[in-house]
């Protein structure tokens, strides 16, 4: 794998005042923290997610979402989808742009994951997982490109993995990296198919990982107090969503190595336990990444 795809030249962050993000599964977690980042700015925000009531054990909602939107300075729509039912997708995309008047940004948040290997996981959680992840990503994306192609300066965001296919990678749990990939394959292909239309297509991933509900569940507190907080994701979001479209294109970029040609320096405050300096690298991250 060519290392130095990861050494980005400098880069300016700009603002999203005024655009309209499309965020999957922004309830909670990266998700949301992209939408209040945007929102700061002033952009408006739907919320493509399935959780309308509160979860037993996971934090948020697409109310309190769009609530935190709009405290954030943002104007916030929720909107009860599964991403995986295309009559759904397709309403929600229209009740996007009816409200706001155009996508310009899709951000391809949502995913399943399950950390099992074959003899472990049934059809039920692999259909899931490629339900969600390649084939939502797919079916989300082909309904907001011809949205995106009348923006000002398009992007579709995937937060999806480099294409590391070290069988490590694989050999563990094939269902959930095939599915995972799929996301990153989607950007791969649309940055080429939509060079021309000038909609950039990057994907985004953590170096470490990220102190959200999910890696609750999957790690306990051991593993949040080796994470950073989702705002590292966020703030490289906004870097990355702001650069122009026809230039920044085809990425697969990592946080932190972001924020770093952003002009970041000090990154002690992503810390999800104040102090920390060792954090648990996630998966899919390439040996040999320059460091920060």
């Amino acid at each position: 794998m060519d290392l130095d795809a990861f050494k980005l030249k400098p880069l300016t962050a700009g603002s999203l005042a005024g655009k309209t993000l499309f965020i999957t599964g922004g309830s909670r977690g990266i998700g949301l923290a992209i939408a209040e980042r945007a929102a700061r700015d002033g952009a408006n925000v739907a919320i493509a997610a399935k959780t309308a009531e509160p979860h037993p054990k996971l934090e948020g909602t697409i109310y309190s979402a769009v609530e935190a939107i709009e405290r954030a300075g943002g104007k916030g729509l929720a909107l009860q989808c599964d991403i995986r039912d295309e009559a759904q997708v397709q309403a929600a995309v229209a009740a996007t742009v009816e409200r706001f008047g155009g996508i310009d940004i899709l951000v391809n948040n949502a995913s399943a994951i399950q950390l099992t290997g074959t003899l472990e996981t049934d059809m039920k959680r692999y259909d899931l997982m490629n339900g969600i992840n390649a084939r939502g990503t797919y079916l989300v994306g082909r309904t907001c490109i011809p949205h995106l192609k009348r923006a000002a300066n398009p992007h579709i965001l995937a937060l999806s993995p480099p294409l590391d296919l070290s069988p490590k990678w694989f050999g563990p749990h094939v269902a959930y990296s095939m599915a995972k990939y799929g996301m990153s394959f989607c950007i791969l292909a649309w940055a080429e198919e939509f060079r021309k239309a000038g909609i950039a297509a990057n994907a985004l991933w953590p170096r470490t990982g990220i102190a959200t509900a999910a890696v609750n569940m999957l790690g306990g507190e051991a593993l949040m107090k080796q994470s950073r907080k989702p705002e590292i994701m966020a703030d490289a979001a906004h870097v990355m969503l702001t650069q122009p479209s026809r230039a920044f294109t085809g990425q697969f970029c990592i946080d932190d190595l972001v924020l770093q040609a952003a002009g970041v320096k000090d990154f002690s405050h992503y810390a999800a336990v104040p102090g920390t300096t060792r954090f648990m690298p996630d998966f899919f991250v390439p040996d040999g990444l320059p460091e920060v």
